[in-house]
């Protein structure tokens, strides 16, 4: 095991404190330390941004609807692991664990030896997701990029009457002797351009 591994702090949600030892016992016989245990669940958004934890595990012994939705809820915003175990579920419960960004939906599952290879799975899901969303993300951003510098290239080769390629050297000169982004010249070119275009009749 890895020294980070070792020096995650890891949050335990768990109304019930009976299994709530049970995590415990299964994180630290795996070598977890920086555990802390909250067994109230009123007022937890708050608990969890003042002790910033790597990762979350929740335990819900009989969760209704409201107490899984809410849960859930808490799983959009926080962007960490979570690991959450329930005693029972359905399809429907399973879909929105999914769609809420739960790394690990176990049910029925609760074991003290489960416990550290289920944190282990929710992380490896938790990172590959959010590698997944970088990168679509760099790819939107890219897209996005390239339509600027587009625009910016046909405002060139129609203002200064210039080839394609001609104009794109100019962009990207431009942008080496500011020592800027190519697409932020673009983007201030079209912005300039938009201003001195002769105002549209109303």
């Amino acid at each position: 095991m890895s020294e980070a591994e070792i020096t995650l702090s890891i949050l335990i949600i768990d109304e019930n404190r009976l299994r709530a030892a049970v995590i415990e016992d299964g994180l630290r016989d795996a070598g977890y330390t920086k555990l802390t245990i909250v067994h109230d669940v009123a007022g937890i958004a708050r608990r969890i941004a003042d002790l910033s934890p790597d990762v979350i595990v929740i335990d819900l012994e009989n969760p209704n609807r409201d107490v899984l939705e809410s849960m859930f809820q808490l799983s959009r915003v926080v962007k960490r692991p979570i690991a959450m175990f329930v005693d029972r579920s359905d399809q429907a419960a399973i879909e929105a664990a999914v769609e809420a960004g739960v790394s690990a939906y176990v049910v029925d599952g609760l074991k003290r030896e489960r416990v550290k290879p289920i944190l282990d799975m929710a992380i490896s899901r938790f990172n590959a997701f959010a590698r997944m969303s970088r990168e679509l993300e760099e790819a939107r951003s890219q897209l996005e990029s390239r339509k600027l510098v587009d625009r910016a290239k046909g405002i060139l080769m129609k203002t200064r009457g210039l080839p394609e390629a001609e104009a794109y050297a100019l962009l990207r000169k431009t942008a080496m002797n500011q020592n800027r982004k190519i697409s932020e010249i673009a983007e201030s070119l079209i912005t300039a351009a938009g201003l001195l275009a002769p105002p549209e009749d109303t």
